[in-house]
């Protein structure tokens, strides 16, 4: 009985490994939390707009970041039929499933930041 015990929580824990290896490779990068936190704070945003919210990102660096998120379906383009084209980036139904997680770092990094300040 003990044996198949150690062996369902060597399966679960390999499980949950590669969830957060998945998770983290997903959303690995320097930017990618700034990005989704800016889309979820001011919604459907141009190209312009996300380069200057995000503050240091390279044009070439926030393209490939958001063609990445696109692809992992967690943001959407939306090419607009303007002159001239504009190109917008909405976080997903999908994407907004992080928006717990982006809270909850957001409040470690204070609790952390005001640790290193009371020290």
């Amino acid at each position: 009985m003990k044996k198949q015990s150690v062996v369902n929580n060597t399966n679960i824990c390999k499980n949950r490994i590669q969830a957060i290896k998945d998770t983290m490779e997903i959303l690995s990068g320097k930017w990618k939390f700034h990005i989704l936190g800016t889309l979820m704070q001011g919604g459907s945003m141009r190209f312009m707009d996300l380069l200057r919210e995000v503050e240091g990102i390279a044009p070439k660096m926030l393209s490939k970041e958001l063609q990445d998120m696109e692809v992992n379906q967690l943001v959407n383009r939306t090419v607009c039929n303007t002159k001239p084209i504009t190109v917008e980036y909405a976080i997903t139904e999908y994407g907004k499933t992080l928006s717990p997680i982006i809270d909850e770092i957001a409040k470690w990094g204070i609790s952390y930041r005001s640790s290193l300040l009371n020290k």
